[in-house]
């Protein structure tokens, strides 16, 4: 059976870089396309590999490609960054996309659907909400702490105190500046409504997911770690095995071995998804303190109790987020439910 030809695409807003290669590597074309006529190669080409990087408005191409009937492989912009060879350019771009594609170790990403697209979104407004609300609340405890109010910390506190703070007419505000915290304070009321209500609609779309429900049965994993990891693993299919969807989230050590001897590090600060792995890490921590105050029940615990007493809590959390990920790639691989092994 003959190969497909390649086509790597160097995605941006309204201008794109294609480059067509045959199965030998042979660059067919090298140019410029707009969005519409992106989409006319996609439906009138034959049935291709489309590569891209892993970029903003790749899970849309990678549906278009399917749709019009391609394998679609989404890459890590790192494992592209190796196979650029020349200056940085739209078209030095496209042809490492296609070279780094036609190598058999480098795996593509897990390809969102819409439905896991709007789940990501909707999660990431919320992220978005949440750091507003605390910048905006450090903000107004900040410019009152230089006229000596001082608050106590705590958003219910702030919500507390800010409307005897308005109406004391002996703090000596000036009223332009009571004018402007009054604005201030009705603009992070309706962040904090904003913010619920995106916790409440994620709660409820994250409980009625199917695949999401499954992760949340593992020791430390609520809805937001649920949702990460099933938008990360996917079915499992883009890793060989538990260690490289570890790896991948960046809870296994770095390695810096050679001639037989091997070097094992810390985990990386940079290749990561840091954002998984500090909601994996602090629902580890949760367990610990639970694990540490009553007697084990299950195997993990067992292990759990005696790992913090050899190696300390933090290091116990990264290893329990390690065997999370590792047991939820298995799950999603297998597409089984998870059962602990209780003690006997």
């Amino acid at each position: 059976m003959t190969k497909p030809n390649l086509l790597a695409i160097d995605l941006a807003k309204n201008v794109f870089q294609v480059c067509k290669l045959c199965p030998n590597g042979k660059v067919i074309y090298n140019r410029e396309v707009s969005r519409a006529k992106l989409k006319e190669i996609l439906i009138n080409e034959k049935q291709a590999l489309v590569a891209m990087e892993a970029c903003g408005s790749a899970h849309y191409w990678a549906r278009f490609a399917i749709s019009a009937g391609h394998i679609v492989k989404v890459i890590n912009a790192r494992a592209v960054k190796a196979f650029q060879t020349k200056q940085k350019t739209d078209r030095n771009d496209a042809l490492a996309i296609g070279v780094a594609a036609q190598q058999e170790h480098i795996h593509g990403t897990h390809i969102h659907s819409t439905e896991e697209q709007a789940l990501q979104s909707l999660e990431r407004m919320r992220h978005l909400a949440k750091v507003q609300l605390v910048a905006q609340s450090n903000q107004m405890r900040g410019v009152l702490a230089e006229f000596g109010v001082i608050l106590p910390q705590g958003l219910s506190k702030l919500r507390k105190e800010i409307p005897f703070i308005l109406e004391d007419a002996d703090n000596s505000l000036p009223d332009s500046f009571r004018t402007a915290l009054h604005r201030s304070w009705s603009h992070l009321l309706c962040q904090i409504e904003h913010l619920q209500e995106l916790d409440r609609q994620l709660e409820s779309l994250v409980k009625s997911h199917h695949i999401c429900k499954k992760l949340m049965k593992l020791e430390g994993v609520g809805p937001l770690g649920a949702l990460g990891l099933a938008l990360r693993l996917g079915r499992g299919e883009n890793f060989s095995n538990g260690r490289e969807a570890s790896a991948n989230i960046g809870l296994t050590p770095k390695q810096n071995s050679s001639g037989g001897k091997e070097r094992i590090g810390h985990i990386s600060k940079y290749s990561a998804d840091k954002r998984l792995r500090s909601i994996l890490f602090q629902g580890a921590l949760s367990v610990i303190t639970h694990v540490l105050n009553r007697p084990a029940t299950t195997n993990k615990e067992q292990w759990l109790q005696a790992l913090v007493e050899r190696r300390g809590k933090k290091i116990a959390a990264i290893a329990l987020a390690n065997k999370t990920v590792r047991t939820a790639y298995a799950l999603l691989k297998n597409d089984s439910d998870y059962q602990p092994i209780k003690l006997s």
